[in-house]
């Protein structure tokens, strides 16, 4: 069976080892040897990234093919409605075709870890949490779809992968599992 290593990737931390512009990678966080992202996780996103030395257990997990559920809690500016919620699972256009979510579902505030720097806070404009499932991993996907309905993305957390979850992990921790082949969605 081939490890997999789920690391909770902290604010502003590049989703690769290495960096020509000297800013942080997962070398400064992950320290086994021969292990590669499943994917990605944009710069200024935070939340779960898996892991791993096994080519097919990559390709099974960052693969479109294969449809593995992403779960993303989203703070978003203004005031969401079920509305919101309906028009992201039902599509949005995007500049690089239709985009849409598996599920969207309001959520309240989550307790999570401070981030550093903190989300810019104003007190004449709300701000909401929701929850959105995509199977589909385009580049800002997230944001883009939240901004089409009028909703800017403040912080984006993916807290899962398929059934991989970061639980209790803190932002720069990670845990290593032992994972069968193939895997079954």
């Amino acid at each position: 069976m081939p490890n997999l290593v789920l690391f909770n990737k902290p604010f502003r931390v590049l989703s690769q080892f290495t960096d020509q512009y000297d800013r942080r990678t997962l070398a400064q966080f992950i320290r086994i040897q021969d292990v590669y992202p499943c994917g990605r996780l944009d710069f200024d996103s935070e939340g779960l990234l898996l892991l791993t030395g096994n080519g097919r257990l990559q390709a099974q997990i960052s693969d479109p093919e294969f449809k593995l559920p992403k779960t993303y809690w989203v703070q978003v500016e203004g005031n969401v409605s079920k509305e919101h919620c309906k028009m992201l699972v039902s599509g949005v256009l995007l500049k690089d075709g239709y985009a849409k979510a598996s599920s969207c579902k309001i959520l309240p505030e989550p307790s999570l870890w401070k981030r550093t720097p903190a989300i810019r806070e104003r007190k004449s404009v709300p701000d909401s949490w929701i929850e959105v499932v995509i199977c589909e991993g385009r580049n800002r996907q997230i944001r883009r779809m939240t901004a089409s309905v009028g909703l800017p993305t403040l912080r984006l957390i993916r807290v899962a992968i398929g059934n991989w979850r970061i639980d209790n992990l803190l932002p720069g921790q990670s845990r290593t599992e032992q994972v069968p082949l193939p895997l079954v969605y």
